[in-house]
């Protein structure tokens, strides 16, 4: 291994600015003409390096030509002593490499890096904590310069500020792959700054689930747009007779389901959607450039099923730049055998005839997120009659136990499919006490009593159990104990996932695997064994919250506070409404009798 001769003698130790640890000074890694194994273990073991012979090797390999080797050896220090705080030193060093060994002029980055200590660590903390940030870097390495603008990290993204520069970036875009390619590329970079700024505590959970619910909802929108105009070229514009005859446009939308529609996504979500469009009634006309498809256009069911198929192709197509989102549409109606896209009427029928308990449950978080607004307040306004079964009398005991049945089955169903795989104590979300078992406690509650009491209703789950506190069906206690769970849990769910950018909520095996998240959550790597031991003495204290309370509520309800609340809210509500009934028409009186009206029509 080439190696440099020395041109001083450095000193032999340095100590670390933040930490009482005290580090050997590692720039003879680059300047000594030779080291012994013995020795490289000896410098780079104390920075938390596992396996010194590869990580030296990375640093030869980042060195390159003497001139860089010289740049190098005054940044080493500082990146070392950086890694050390990361979860993954090795990895962090792979990731230099390949930066590094990939930039067109390293020496240019690294004497920026060199005036610019911040810069060092911000980098050394994406890349020692997350794979998947990491390769957004070494892919485009120029947006190492765009993060260190002004406001770009301390500034938190907004839903405009996005649109803005998606516009900015689709230009006048014609091809409708590389207006894709931008929606994947832009996606791509808001990712890494939310990424950042969460592991930088420069964002709060909720900041980063908003901000991630933001994107989602942009690029969905903007896709949504491509492919419609794109498809109209073609084939024309859906449209229906209104109740006049008069011909007009029909509109789609499309419902965010599941953590996108409540504003609560996580990174490597899959999006929920339903689409839904205006009425199944009509045809495509007036097709433009005289390009349509056919003589009489297709029908509304024929576009608008066409037009689902080419948005969720759009948005989860793999292409050299990614794809812009995974899609999910097993929430639609018939799940996965159903077709793709559903007039609202065609969605109220089929929930007032086959609608199940676990859909009531889902579609408390539906929301328009792109297409007709007017669609998409028209579809919501129609499930609530569904959600809250409007057309049955007003809650009783009975009908209350028997939903909470229901939910448990489903529950129980979940558990036993996480049992078979081990998971039952690893997975945050599915597990004992994980974020299921508190949406479905939220969930729950507001099916039962939201009708009665609208006011509790918030399709955020954070947002719901405060309004349950307002309402006293949870004390300030408890609504304060299950947040904190909630966000915990949401943190923990943040940190497995953007390691590899990978859909995953079980927590590792391995106790070095668990002590690399509790250092990307902010728990301290001065002992990794500490921060691990806090970690998950934290975690089962937020479990045994979620589970107690879940518990109580779906196992033993006839003792469970929250359910005679619950129980007590829906009959006032109902002698409420009877009392407003006899206002307005009076005593109901005996009731007629039938049997001798019907004699008397009965006679000649």
């Amino acid at each position: 291994m080439t190696r440099r001769s020395p041109q001083h003698d450095p000193p032999a130790q340095r100590r670390d600015s933040v930490s009482s640890r005290v580090f050997p000074d590692p720039s003879s890694l680059l300047v000594a003409s030779r080291l012994e194994p013995e020795q490289v273990v000896k410098i780079l073991s104390p920075y938390g390096i596992t396996h010194p012979a590869e990580a030296d090797t990375n640093i030869q390999s980042m060195a390159g030509d003497p001139h860089t080797r010289r740049i190098l050896a005054t940044v080493l220090p500082g990146l070392l002593t950086e890694i050390a705080r990361t979860a993954d030193p090795d990895q962090a060093l792979n990731h230099w490499e390949r930066l590094l060994s990939g930039s067109v002029n390293r020496s240019s980055l690294l004497q920026y890096l060199q005036a610019s200590p911040k810069m060092l660590g911000l980098l050394c903390t994406i890349f020692g904590n997350s794979d998947s940030l990491a390769f957004a870097l070494i892919r485009d390495p120029m947006l190492v310069y765009w993060l260190a603008e002004e406001d770009v990290l301390t500034t938190a993204p907004t839903r405009d500020g996005m649109v803005a520069a998606l516009r900015q970036s689709l230009g006048s875009l014609k091809v409708i792959e590389l207006k894709l390619d931008v929606l994947r590329r832009v996606r791509r970079r808001e990712m890494l700054r939310i990424g950042v700024r969460d592991l930088l505590h420069l964002a709060t959970v909720e900041d980063t689930t908003g901000s991630l619910s933001d994107l989602a909802s942009v690029l969905i929108h903007a896709a949504y747009e491509i492919v419609d105009q794109d498809l109209k070229a073609v084939h024309g514009t859906p449209m229906h007779r209104d109740a006049n005859g008069a011909w007009m446009e029909t509109e789609f939308v499309v419902i965010g389901m599941g953590k996108l529609g409540a504003h609560e996504l996580n990174y490597s979500s899959d999006v929920d959607l339903i689409y839904v469009y205006a009425s199944a009634e009509g045809e495509t006309r007036k097709g433009k450039g005289g390009r349509q498809s056919n003589n009489h256009g297709l029908s509304n069911e024929e576009y608008f099923e066409l037009l689902a198929r080419s948005l969720t192709k759009a948005l989860a197509e793999q292409t050299r730049e990614g794809a812009v989102f995974r899609v999910d549409l097993r929430l639609r109606a018939e799940g996965s055998v159903g077709q793709l896209a559903r007039s609202v009427e065609a969605y109220e029928k089929y929930y007032a005839q086959r609608g199940q308990v676990w859909e009531r449950l889902a579609l408390l978080k539906a929301w328009p997120i792109a297409g007709s607004p007017a669609v998409g307040q028209a579809f919501v306004q129609m499930v609530e009659g569904f959600v809250f079964q409007a057309d049955l009398q007003p809650l009783s005991r009975e009908r209350a136990l028997a939903i909470i049945r229901d939910v448990r089955s489903v529950k129980e169903m979940i558990d036993e499919k996480i049992a078979g795989r081990g998971h039952q104590h690893r997975n945050v979300k599915l597990g004992t006490g994980g974020i299921r078992e508190l949406e479905f406690l939220v969930q729950t509650i507001q099916v039962l009593i939201g009708k009665a009491v609208p006011e509790i209703l918030d399709r955020r789950t954070v947002g719901a159990l405060h309004r349950f506190c307002q309402h006293r069906f949870v004390d300030a206690d408890d609504q304060r104990r299950l947040t904190e769970a909630y966000w915990f849990l949401r943190d923990v769910e943040h940190k497995l996932q953007m390691m590899h950018d990978l859909q995953t909520h079980a927590l590792p095996d391995s106790d070095e695997e668990l002590q690399r998240c509790a250092i990307r959550m902010g728990y301290s790597a001065e002992s990794r064994e500490g921060a691990l031991a806090k970690f998950l003495a934290d975690r089962q204290r937020h479990t045994a919250i979620v589970h107690q309370t879940f518990r109580s509520l779906f196992y033993h309800p006839e003792t469970s506070a929250l359910f005679a609340a619950v129980v007590a809210a829906a009959e006032g509500h109902s002698r409420r409404s009877a009392s407003r009934l006899e206002k307005e028409t009076g005593p109901a009186g005996p009731p007629p009798d039938r049997s001798s009206t019907a004699k008397k029509k009965r006679k000649p």
